[in-house]
């Protein structure tokens, strides 16, 4: 049997068989007769969401293409194609998504099914803007779903870690093609604390990163601007040099003892003002092949700034040996079931260590320190949510299990991971 492991080396899996499925009939067949399936994209969730000793489906060369609505406000997008593949073809038609995250290699299907966002005080995640599904259920038929078509369903299956089926096709919403201005510049913390709101309404996106023994930030935004301010050769973020980075945390690996001196030492030379400017579907996404592993919690926005400094002082006094700066990113609130932004207007705040390095102990001493906000994690990303967590903190987790159980009795598509965290 052939081993399967995810982008960071963490998951490992065994699946019985690992089928790259053609054509919907096959597919149909491949579902129909498996006793378990789970569906593989990029392999970017550090939870083990992909794991199984059943049938794994890597979709990315399923049949399928982008179908455009007549008014172009919405097009069929085919579930399994990455998302650098599916912004490239919607550009190629003069369309842009609305938002898009950082890094484009994930599967259009895992980034709506896992809550997954970018940044931007109005713009909500990626599961914001799909309002269709087509999907094969466990009894090998294709359904489609959407607000006035089995609505129940589509509530479910906006944020549903794939537990009702698999996604064949998205309906998306789309606008115009667009262009961005991307400016990275280095601030002071303290600053950016006071004029967060601020800075936040100035532009459609804003995040920053920030070391944790560190007292400034890398400050970044994005912001459209006209075709004609677009570089002609597009150069590469200006958020740091990856090569200089990985050196740094291999220093910290083999000596943790320098880690806050290091951090103080890169801070110097990072964030200097830089600038370029193109296609959105090019500026949204960097450069992240400094392998690592990620918790994420999003919590209500103004928890957001106190919880970093919570988290920043606990690193400090415990004296960690984290690597890699803190992520801290706005996102709109939503009304999707099993949202992590359902609860309204969001502060999102990810943390990350590099993967050669320990990072079990730091991470359970830093879910309790991101979670006391009321806080609830990225469902791709490292937590230890129990089933009682879940009901607490999702009131219609009831709701999506009803549905699941509805379309897949027998939990086709629950692995050991998803059957132990819903208590199903």
């Amino acid at each position: 049997m052939e081993g399967w492991k995810n982008w960071s080396g963490s998951v490992e899996a065994t699946p019985s068989s690992i089928a790259p499925p053609r054509t919907l009939d096959e597919l149909s067949g491949l579902v129909r007769e498996a006793g378990k399936v789970r569906v593989v994209g990029a392999g970017h969730s550090f939870m083990p969401l992909c794991e199984t000793d059943g049938l794994l489906l890597d979709l990315s060369d399923l049949e399928g293409a982008v179908e455009i609505a007549p008014d172009r406000k919405t097009v069929w997008a085919p579930a399994g194609w990455s998302l650098k593949r599916l912004t490239a073809a919607l550009w190629a038609q003069d369309l842009s998504l609305i938002n898009q995250g950082d890094i484009n290699p994930q599967s259009l299907a895992g980034a709506t099914a896992t809550g997954t966002h970018g940044t931007g005080a109005e713009l909500g995640s990626l599961s914001t803007q799909a309002c269709g599904f087509r999907l094969m259920t466990a009894d090998g038929r294709l359904v489609e779903c959407g607000p006035d078509q089995e609505p129940e369903l589509y509530q479910a299956q906006r944020v549903s870690l794939g537990l009702l089926g698999v996604a064949v096709a998205i309906r998306i919403n789309v606008i115009p093609a667009y262009y961005l201005e991307e400016r990275v510049s280095r601030m002071p913390l303290a600053e950016v604390a006071e004029r967060l709101d601020d800075l936040a309404a100035a532009t459609r996106h804003m995040e920053f990163w920030v070391f944790p023994y560190s007292d400034d930030v890398i400050f970044k935004t994005l912001h459209p601007v006209a075709p004609e301010a677009a570089d002609e050769t597009l150069g590469k973020s200006g958020e740091g040099d990856e090569d200089t980075f990985r050196t740094i945390c291999d220093l910290c690996a083999a000596l943790p003892v320098l880690t806050a001196p290091l951090q103080k030492l890169m801070m110097k030379v990072a964030g200097k003002p830089a600038r370029r400017a193109g296609p959105a579907f090019e500026v949204f996404p960097s450069e992240r092949n400094v392998r690592f592993e990620e918790m994420e919690y999003e919590m209500p926005r103004a928890a957001g700034l106190p919880t970093l400094r919570a988290a920043m002082a606990h690193i400090r006094k415990r004296r960690l040996p984290i690597t890699f700066p803190f992520e801290f990113r706005l996102v709109a609130g939503d009304d999707i079931w099993m949202s992590p932004f359902n609860i309204g207007a969001g502060a999102s705040i990810s943390f990350h260590q590099y993967a050669k390095m320990p990072w079990r102990p730091a991470f359970a001493e830093m879910e309790a320190v991101l979670a006391d906000s009321g806080g609830r994690p990225h469902w791709a990303k490292r937590h230890t949510l129990t089933p009682a967590d879940v009901h607490r903190l999702y009131p219609r987790a009831g709701d999506f299990l009803r549905v699941r159980k509805a379309w897949d009795p027998t939990g086709k598509f629950a692995n050991a991971h998803l059957t132990q965290l819903f208590g199903l």
